[in-house]
């Protein structure tokens, strides 16, 4: 008898540890893209002007024991827009830039401000499933499909709810290039991600 009470003791113990330990939630929230459209030929496009894009997605948090740090892994998807003036040799025309991409950040934090607020970094690891433009002139755009870039930030926690902010910017180029076909010729740019994240998050 005293072997399962120490036995469901322990149980308990462990549970409670790793329940503790580990953590996960859902997420949300606004970005702000800003200079993504760089080495563009002005002839073609200009007067970028940046949209604000949406996120949505998962994390997973569990602290790394003796050194008082926090390591949380996501699994995002995000939408980005840009608009843009397409340069017709006659005039202007607006027209939009989307992509949609899954961001993986690996973000190392600590915690601090008494224990509600966090400071964190890492890398973010991308995979764009689509981009492109919303006029039918500009076609077959192609984009590389994996890049690298890295989050910094810091947050606050309310019980359940969290509150944070973080910018991303891209170390990797992202080469992309579309068709003119008033002209018919490729155009090459880099459309590396340079944004500012507002999120909300909710552990399960």
């Amino acid at each position: 008898m005293k072997k399962i009470i120490i036995t469901c003791i322990l149980f308990l113990g462990v549970h409670h540890f790793v329940k503790a330990q580990l953590q996960f939630g859902v997420k949300a929230g606004v970005n702000y893209n800003s200079n993504s459209f760089n080495d563009v030929s002005n002839d073609v496009l200009n007067g970028a002007k940046t949209k604000t894009g949406y996120h949505t997605g998962f994390w997973f948090s569990a602290k790394l024991p003796g050194v008082g740090f926090y390591i949380r892994p996501e699994l995002v998807y995000t939408e980005l827009n840009n608009d843009v003036n397409y340069n017709t040799f006659e005039t202007l025309q607006a027209t939009d830039y989307k992509f949609k991409k899954v961001d993986v950040p690996i973000l190392f934090g600590k915690k601090s401000i008494f224990g509600i607020g966090n400071i964190f970094a890492g890398p973010s690891f991308q995979y764009i499933i689509s981009s492109g433009f919303g006029i039918n002139d500009l076609t077959k755009v192609s984009i590389n499909q994996f890049s690298l870039g890295i989050q910094l930030g810091a947050g606050i926690e309310f019980g359940k709810l969290g509150i944070d902010v973080r910018w991303e910017r891209g170390l990797s180029k992202i080469e992309t290039f579309f068709v003119d076909n008033l002209i018919n010729r490729d155009v090459n740019f880099d459309t590396r991600v340079n944004q500012i994240i507002f999120g909300l998050s909710y552990k399960l």
